[in-house]
């Protein structure tokens, strides 16, 4: 089944300034829906809808780094393009290093704004390849029974069978069937691509802080 279009979703506390932003995303044939309050935005914000957020940085009731922050919290960032009428480079480092795409001065060329409007949602698109590729790796990990995930350790450090076997204090053919049944749950057909999946997911840090693999 197809992923949806991705949506622009628009916030600015300023109604006159947010409707001259829609126009602006909307002649360049984007989708956009829009709000005028951070807490309406994150009371109905829907983190697997496609798409990037675009607001401002500075607003009275919550500001785009708070904003950036309690979606952070919520563990599914947002692609964010934040535009300001204020330059404040403490505050333009925060939000770059906490993962904001662009930050744009006001007023906002449209050629710009689209231009790092597109930029978020691919990188929007990317995140979800990303995420769906670490929920598949998760599901084949809880596959694996207890002595399986004990094998695919020593497998992982490049131990030979016969070596696990005498690590275990296992029978070298019941080690070759615990390896049989991992590379087939996990699947794979070799051991070096075993062992690339799981460096490439340790590398992206797919399961938390403080997590190891298996």
């Amino acid at each position: 089944m197809p992923e949806p279009q991705p949506s622009v979703f628009l916030l600015d506390d300023q109604p006159s300034v947010l409707r001259a932003l829609a126009r602006m995303l909307q002649a360049s044939g984007l989708a956009v829906r829009c709000w005028t309050s951070a807490a309406e935005f994150l009371a109905t914000h829907d983190p697997d809808a496609p798409g990037c957020l675009v607001t401002e940085l500075w607003m009275p009731e919550m500001s785009g780094l708070e904003l950036q922050e309690a979606l952070l919290e919520r563990g599914r960032a947002r692609a964010i393009v934040f535009i300001t009428g204020q330059s404040d480079v403490t505050a333009t480092v925060q939000a770059m290093k906490a993962g904001a795409v662009s930050i744009l001065p006001k007023p906002v060329h449209g050629a710009e704004l689209v231009a790092a409007v597109h930029e978020a949602i691919l990188r929007d698109a990317e995140g979800r390849v990303r995420h769906r590729e670490r929920q598949d790796l998760v599901r084949r990990l809880a596959s694996l029974t207890p002595r399986e995930r004990q094998v695919l350790g020593l497998v992982a450090t490049g131990m030979l069978n016969k070596q696990i076997a005498a690590e275990l204090g296992a029978a070298e053919k019941t080690i070759k069937v615990h390896r049989g049944r991992i590379m087939e749950k996990m699947q794979v057909r070799t051991a070096t691509a075993l062992v690339g999946l799981l460096s490439r997911a340790e590398r992206r840090g797919d399961f938390g802080r403080g997590s190891q693999l298996p």
